[in-house]
């Protein structure tokens, strides 16, 4: 008898993975029933990362995009999943329990089935009270082993966590291997060591196609137990996102296997849909090079996800690192060269601060302090200078506990600096806040909407969510895409209304005090002159943008807004500042 494989449509990653970005309420009512013809998907992606803050950002209601994509598979029988991120839910930082909590109630309310609930550094503490609260809610839990290749990333290790996950409650494990560089023979004995385990268990396989090995793990999964594999469907597959179903299939059935057919005329017609959401605005956004495989990948272990976010980050530091290697009388880099420096960077440095799986948000950090690493080689000052506080939480475990070892430079180099590391379970660290945007919604007037879904999207992202409700979240985005459709069709649009497009999307940094301003920080009472800071270089709220030395000598931190892309400075190194001078301006994140 042939073994069943069945599909799960993995629509809302598509996107993401493709531009970070969100078909609309409107758009999404119209692919579901075209999903539902082509016959072929037992589940399909509804929500997760990036999908709710997106809606926001673009003036958009989530909670009604969430329910009208999910009632006419609810309808049907088909199953709904969202990605969850553990400890940093639907956002890319902390959640308080209570909003965690909420949230699984929430979802299913809307129609969400399963949530795949997974940690960045596969820590079990981050992932079980989220077991508990799925099921509590009366979703099914899927427990998540984000794969990697490494010394510490074993089968057995991966079998332990399966272990715990399922003693905990999952119903389901997936493997999600992020970056695409899980190795297919791997993949297929770790779905033999959890099958034969645990029969009972629903296994689902999530792989990227960015560095080309995607097809012959979903083969090697098939063979040896997986039920359900994640695919996409064109024009967003392939790239850096995921295979497409009809390729899977056709693999499938000519080795055997029980896996559903496909209704052409329905794929043709969700094909052409996505297109034309594609042509309609978010084709505006997407980065061309993600629909570009990359077998690079395979060596610094990056995710393809973010290649585009990488390589705008890249340019910026570029011409800064060329213009000390120009003044040393050093031949200058190619992007190429740069590339490739980056890489074997992030191979450099991913041991050395205890091989955190490549995924959101470690994947970013572990990059940042790569890149950074490169341009203090460059002045001279060695590795490990330029690391900001989410990189140090990452290293001090305040995130969770790292698989490896943190090498002894940086446990030194802690020390020096007065940090402290933690094994704290993190969830603990976080203080209940659900009662404050109960007040605030009061105060405003807003109603918690059905299930309590609009008090619960204040919680979950509470910045876009005010932006959303002023208005002013649509007024940056249509601004936004008119500047990109005018940007596109080369239109010429003047210096003067880009530079204001561009203020009204960003944080103004502001001086609060007169004084000089300093971009670096010593420690020990003093600024020392350093180049500023690149454009496109990313902050996270709470970070230090810069220092301003007051006219009484002390030294004010002025922190970097809500976090970001730093996409204009106005200040140099050393210049004196008025207090209300703006020092620049930091455009927040359209997704995560």
């Amino acid at each position: 008898m042939k073994r069943k494989i069945q599909f799960s449509l993995i629509y809302r990653d598509m996107w993401q993975s493709s531009g970070k970005f969100q078909p609309r309420k409107d758009q999404l009512e119209r692919i579901a029933p075209v999903i539902i013809e082509m016959g072929c998907f037992a589940r399909v992606e509804t929500n997760g990362g990036a999908f709710e803050q997106v809606n926001l950002l673009a003036g958009e209601n989530p909670n009604d995009a969430v329910r009208a994509f999910c009632a006419p598979f609810n309808k049907v029988g088909i199953k709904t999943h969202m990605l969850d991120r553990g400890l940093n839910a639907l956002r890319m930082y902390p959640v308080p329990d209570d909003v965690r909590a909420m949230m699984y109630r929430v979802k299913h309310a809307q129609g969400v089935d399963i949530p795949r609930i997974f940690d960045g550094l596969n820590d079990v503490r981050n992932i079980i009270p989220s077991i508990k609260w799925a099921k509590e809610a009366g979703m099914t839990p899927q427990g998540t082993l984000c794969i990697t290749t490494s010394p510490i990333h074993t089968l057995d290790y991966y079998v332990q966590i399966a272990d715990t996950l399922i003693e905990a409650g999952a119903e389901e494990i997936c493997l999600k291997d992020m970056a695409g560089i899980g190795q297919p023979t791997f993949l297929g004995q770790l779905t033999k060591m959890i099958k034969d385990k645990h029969p009972e268990i629903i296994l689902e396989y999530h792989g990227h196609t960015g560095p080309g090995l995607s097809m012959a793990s979903m083969l090697e999964v098939a063979k040896n137990g997986i039920d359900i594999l994640d695919v996409a469907i064109e024009p967003l597959s392939w790239g850096k996102v995921h295979p497409d179903v009809i390729s899977v299939q056709s693999m499938l059935k000519t080795a055997g296997f029980d896996v559903p057919e496909i209704n052409m005329d329905a794929y043709m017609k969700a094909r052409a849909l996505t297109q034309e959401f594609i042509d309609d605005w978010l084709g505006y956004f997407i980065n061309p090079q993600n629909k570009i495989m990359s077998s690079l990948l395979l060596g610094c272990g990056l995710p393809g996800g973010m290649m585009g976010s990488m390589m705008a980050d890249l340019a910026g530091i570029h011409s800064t690192i060329n213009n000390i290697r120009k003044k040393k009388g050093e031949e200058e880099l190619s992007t190429d060269d740069m590339l490739i420096k980056l890489f074997d960077e992030v191979a450099y440095v991913w041991p050395r601060v205890g091989y955190p799986p490549l995924v959101t948000p470690f994947s970013q950090y572990t990059k940042n302090i790569a890149l950074m690493n490169l341009l203090t080689i460059e002045q001279g000052k060695g590795r490990f200078v330029m690391m900001d506080d989410s990189m140090w939480g990452m290293i001090l475990g305040k995130s969770g506990k790292v698989p490896g070892k943190v090498d002894q430079v940086l446990v030194d180099l802690a020390k020096e600096k007065g940090y402290e590391f933690t094994d704290a379970d993190p969830h603990t660290l976080l203080k209940n806040n659900l009662d404050d945007f109960k007040k605030e919604m009061q105060e405003n007037g807003w109603d918690f909407g059905k299930d309590d879904e609009e008090l619960f999207e204040l919680a979950m992202h509470p910045e876009q969510y005010r932006n959303y409700k002023s208005g002013q979240a649509k007024k940056n985005f249509l601004a936004d895409l008119q500047k990109a459709k005018d940007a596109k069709l080369g239109s010429k649009v003047s210096k003067e209304e880009l530079t204001a497009f561009k203020h009204a999307k960003a944080d103004a940094i502001v001086a609060p005090v007169k004084g000089q301003v300093f971009w670096e920080f010593n420690g020990e009472g003093e600024c020392a002159p350093s180049v500023e800071p690149y454009i496109g270089k990313e902050y996270q709220e709470g970070d230090v943008f810069c220092y301003i030395q007051a006219p009484w000598g002390e030294f004010v931190e002025i922190p970097a807004a809500l976090g970001g892309k730093l996409v204009e400075v106005n200040a140099k190194q050393g210049s004196k500042l008025n207090k209300g001078d703006v020092i620049g301006y930091i455009e927040r994140e359209q997704a995560s």
